[in-house]
């Protein structure tokens, strides 16, 4: 097994679960995947000896749940090999964009199974369930003020970066554009009440930066426990001259400590995430050059 494939397995298993991704075979090299959004299906994907050079290949289910329909299983398969030729490129590892983008396929076609798992998990909990004029509540910022589920709208336009792993520590930021205070805190307390994975990392850097009206500037940060991240990628938005939009950084720490790259890691999937999502006035190029970008 490829230093590399083993690296992306930690990864994996990092961000969703320790049985996301686990082996049945090492010759060959054969393991069992399971999606967060059909969590009753698993299915059996093998890696060349030459991975990531050549693509995996989804052999079929490993196992299906007893309330799964008659031909979901096949359906999956034909669903995820259809993700997997589009995500695919020749010497990069292709898992973590497979997962993300067969989960956010299923969602649109509205067979994601997840939320209805963790219903059904916390109605047997006794917590399933709230009284007839209650309200639910989730945090909506660092800060531990709570906020109404009600107040949650429609996902934020995120952008994420390429996922970067670092001595088993994972970084993926996430970039959008926001106009008020109000809206950059309203998108971090969604991201964070409706990803699981991202609620679980060991740390989420956000910054902001917004130009109100009459000329008020506004701008944060926040370390979540990273000491000084958040004032570094706050300079990195200065620095790119980038208004209006806020980036969110998650590290799963992979039990390594990485000393300063960990700082570079950060700026750099940041940097990513915003030039991706359009939101840099100018983009530096190597040399000190600038150059024109939309915004």
């Amino acid at each position: 097994m490829s230093e590399e494939l083993q690296d992306e397995i930690i990864s994996i298993n990092s961000i969703y679960g320790e049985q996301a991704l686990s082996e049945l075979s090492r010759e060959p090299m054969l393991f069992a995947l399971s999606l967060p959004a059909q969590p009753s299906i698993s299915l059996r994907i093998e890696f060349p000896p030459t991975y990531p050079d050549a693509p995996p290949s989804i052999l079929g289910t490993q196992h299906t749940g007893d309330d799964v329909a008659k031909g979901d299983g096949v359906y999956l398969v034909g669903l995820v090999r259809e993700v997997l030729a589009d995500v695919y490129i020749p010497g990069a590892p292709c898992i973590f964009d497979l997962i993300e983008e067969a989960d956010q396929r299923l969602q649109q076609l509205g067979l994601d199974q997840s939320s209805k798992c963790e219903e059904e998990q916390q109605a047997a909990e006794g917590n399933g369930q709230l009284d007839s004029g209650s309200v639910a509540y989730y945090s909506g910022s660092s800060d531990g003020q709570q906020q109404p589920l009600d107040d949650l709208s429609d996902p934020p336009p995120w952008t994420l970066s390429v996922v970067v792993t670092e001595k088993k520590s994972i970084f993926i930021a996430r970039a959008a554009p926001v106009s008020s205070t109000d809206q950059a805190k309203q998108y971090l307390a969604h991201l964070l009440s409706t990803d699981r994975k991202v609620a679980k990392a060991t740390h989420n850097i956000t910054a902001y930066r917004i130009q109100g009206p009459n000329g008020i500037q506004y701008q944060d940060c926040d370390d979540d426990g990273e000491t000084a991240a958040g004032g570094r990628l706050l300079h990195l938005l200065e620095l790119m001259g980038v208004w209006d939009a806020m980036v969110v950084v998650s590290r799963w720490y992979g039990g390594v400590q990485l000393g300063p790259d960990r700082f570079r890691i950060i700026n750099q999937t940041a940097r990513n995430a915003l030039v991706q999502g359009g939101l840099v006035l100018e983009t530096v190029k190597e040399g000190g050059k600038k150059k024109s970008g939309k915004k």
